[in-house]
């Protein structure tokens, strides 16, 4: 399993007809993967719209990869994208496939960047963490870079931005987050994106 970040960033006005276009786009015969969530940034970069897909393979991914870079229209809206990035994860091997459902109102995207040869050491964290850290919240994904520099990248559903305030404090004062050995891995650098469902995302 592979996944895959797709951020657009799009004109000022346009999110909606990018939304749309992108609706149709994929699902057109010759659009390979699985679409599971489409946001809507609405704290940390604005304008854009990102969208998380899964595929069989790195073989598939990179097919639908460079049909995309091939396309003067991609994702149907290409006079409506000033700027198109992608970004290959594999999962932390341990956490089950991404399924489609409601988990949530608001979505945090957070990157980490990581040190050399961090990945080991921080699947191996988050696997002793993330059972207790889950019975507070749920985790969609946390998945590593495949391409650009060391890096991961997690994503969690909340009810609300209150919510997420809560259980994040939660979590510190009982001692289960951050995972015990995870930061001395980080670089210190990192970002985080609060984003919303759209109406065509299958994780709403």
């Amino acid at each position: 399993m592979r996944y895959d970040i797709a951020t657009l960033t799009v004109r000022l006005g346009k999110a909606g007809a990018v939304v749309a276009a992108v609706d149709a786009a994929l699902k057109a015969p010759e659009a390979k993967g699985r679409l599971l969530g489409c946001w809507a940034s609405e704290i940390g970069t604005l304008n854009q719209v990102i969208l998380l897909r899964s595929f069989a393979d790195e073989t598939e991914l990179l097919s639908e990869r460079q049909r995309l870079l091939s396309s003067g229209n991609p994702f149907g809206a290409g006079e409506d994208i000033a700027r198109l990035a992608f970004d290959s994860y594999a999962p932390f091997p341990f956490l089950p496939p991404v399924q489609p459902g409601k988990l949530g109102a608001v979505y945090e995207i957070r990157t980490y960047m990581l040190k050399h040869g961090g990945v080991p050491a921080t699947i191996a964290a988050w696997q002793a963490a993330v059972p207790a850290r889950v019975a507070l919240s749920p985790l969609v994904i946390a998945m590593y870079a495949l391409d650009g520099p060391p890096r991961f990248t997690h994503i969690w559903p909340f009810a609300s931005l209150d919510q997420r305030a809560a259980v994040r404090a939660e979590a510190v004062a009982k001692g289960i987050w951050p995972p015990k050995g995870g930061p001395e891995w980080l670089t210190g650098e990192m970002y985080s994106t609060i984003a919303l469902p759209t109406a065509i995302s299958p994780l709403a």
